[in-house]
C-alpha cells in the first residue's frame, strides 16, 4: 500500500522520543481515527512528513441497543464512574462507547460479540440485584467468557436453596460440579484454591438438608498443619478441630446464619469430626464433606470411602498441588484418582485456574505456579535440572 501524506495539522511539528527532540517532523503516533468510517490507522515513522499505515482494513464498530431502557437499571449496569464498563474493556481488550442505551463496541469481532452477550446478561441481572465490581468480575471469569465466545447451547442452570437465599454456580465447570453432586453418591472436586469446591459442596449439603433429603451434615478434614507445627491445642475435641474446619464453618454461617448453625451443631444435625475418628462408623442418610483431602494418606482415603451408608452423599475436595503430608508419603487423593476413575456412580470434576472466583491476581498466581512447576518437571525429565537450593 503506498504511503500516505501526513495531514496538514501534523506537519512541521517537533516530535519527542524518550523525552528528547526528534529531528523528524513526524514521530510515532498511537492512532489516527477517521470518524465517518470508523477506520483506525496505526502509523509508524518512515521519513520526515511521511506516514504509512500498518492496518489497511476498516474496523466496523459493533452496535446494539439495550432495551427496555430504565435509568436506574442502566446506572446499575455501568457502575460508579462507569467502573463496570472499564472492567469489561480491560478484560476483553475492547473499547466501549455509549450514548444512553445505544452501545458501540470497537475491537476484535469475537470479543465485541462476547461483550454484547455479557452486557445483556448483566442488564438482566440489574432487574433484581445491585451489581458490584465483584459480581462483574465473576461474570467475566474465563469460563464464562469462553462460553460466550463458543456460543454453545446453554444448558439449564441449576440453583441451590439455602436459608439466606439462592446460590447459583458460576461458569460451566461449577455448574457441572453441582449437577454431578446432585446425580451421584460419591463426588470428587479437584482443583486449585478459589474455584468454589468447598463452598458449593456446603451449599449442596445445606440444600439437601433443607429439602429433608438427608438428616445430618458431617464435616470431615484431616488434622494436618500446613507446613507448621502448632503444638498442643487447648479445649475439647471439637475445639481442637475447629481451626481446621474454619472454611466450612464460614460457608455455613453465610448460608444459614450463626445462631441457626450453633443450634444444629448442638442437636448434632451438623457434626464435626477429624478424619482419624471415622474408622468403624457407618454413615446413613448423611451428607459428608471431606475437605483438604490431598492431605489424606492412601489408607485414610480408603477408610473414609468405605464409611458411606445408604441414603448418603459424599463430596471429597482437594488440590493435589498443595500436599502437606510428610515427604515420601503418597497423597490419598492422588492415588484415588487413578484407582476409581472408571468406577460408575463416582464423579470427578477437575477445576482449572480459569475457574478461580477470587481476586483476579489469584488466577494469575495459580497459572504462574503451574507454568513454573511444568517447566521444572520438564527440566528434570530431560536431565537439565540442577539444584541450587541453599
Amino acid at each position: 500500500m503506498p504511503a500516505i501524506q501526513a495531514p496538514q495539522f501534523l506537519r512541521n511539528r517537533t516530535a519527542f522520543i524518550a523525552g528528547k527532540p526528534c529531528s523528524h517532523k513526524i514521530a510515532l503516533l498511537k492512532s489516527f481515527r477517521t470518524q465517518p468510517t470508523g477506520v483506525i490507522l496505526d502509523f509508524i515513522l518512515i521519513a520526515p512528513g511521511r506516514l504509512k499505515t500498518t492496518l489497511n482494513a476498516p474496523i466496523e464498530p459493533h452496535r446494539f441497543i439495550l432495551e427496555p431502557f430504565e435509568a436506574r437499571r442502566f446506572a446499575n449496569l455501568c457502575g460508579q464512574f462507569d467502573e463496570h464498563l472499564r472492567l469489561i474493556e480491560e478484560r476483553l481488550a475492547i473499547e466501549i462507547r455509549n450514548r444512553g442505551n445505544q452501545f458501540e463496541l470497537i475491537g476484535e469481532p469475537k470479543h465485541t460479540t462476547s461483550a454484547e452477550h455479557l452486557l445483556r446478561r448483566l442488564y438482566r441481572e440489574t432487574k433484581g440485584s445491585e451489581l458490584s465490581p465483584d459480581m462483574v468480575h465473576l461474570f467475566l471469569q474465563e469460563s464464562a467468557v469462553e462460553e460466550l465466545d463458543n456460543h454453545a447451547p446453554a444448558e439449564p442452570a441449576v440453583a441451590l436453596r439455602t436459608k439466606k437465599g439462592m446460590i447459583r454456580p458460576r461458569g460451566v465447570n461449577q455448574q457441572r460440579y453441582v449437577k454431578e453432586i446432585l446425580a451421584n453418591d460419591i463426588n470428587f472436586g479437584i482443583g486449585p484454591a478459589g474455584t468454589g469446591k468447598t463452598y458449593l459442596a456446603v451449599a449442596c449439603a445445606v440444600d439437601a438438608l433443607e429439602r429433608e433429603q438427608v438428616r445430618r451434615i458431617l464435616l470431615v478434614r484431616p488434622a494436618v498443619e500446613a507446613g507448621e507445627k502448632l503444638g498442643f491445642l487447648p479445649g475439647d475435641l471439637s475445639q481442637k478441630i475447629d481451626p481446621y474446619l474454619r472454611p466450612l464453618y464460614d460457608a455455613l454461617y453465610e448460608m444459614l446464619g450463626f445462631e441457626h448453625v450453633a443450634k444444629l451443631i448442638e442437636r448434632q444435625v451438623i457434626e464435626v469430626a477429624p478424619l482419624a475418628y471415622m474408622r468403624g462408623r457407618t454413615l446413613n442418610n448423611s451428607f459428608i464433606i471431606l475437605d483438604e483431602s490431598q492431605n489424606t494418606t492412601v489408607e485414610q482415603m480408603k477408610m473414609f470411602l468405605t464409611r458411606i451408608g445408604f441414603g448418603s452423599t459424599a463430596v471429597i475436595t482437594g488440590d493435589i498441588t498443595q500436599v502437606d503430608l510428610p515427604r515420601g508419603t503418597k497423597s490419598g487423593l492422588h492415588h484415588v484418582i487413578q484407582v476409581l476413575k472408571e468406577v460408575p456412580g463416582i464423579s470427578f470434576t477437575h477445576f482449572q485456574p480459569k475457574d478461580v472466583v477470587r481476586h483476579p491476581l489469584v488466577q494469575r498466581i495459580v497459572e504462574a505456579y503451574e507454568r513454573f512447576e511444568t517447566r521444572a518437571a520438564q527440566e528434570v525429565s530431560t536431565g537439565k535440572g540442577n539444584s541450587h537450593d541453599a
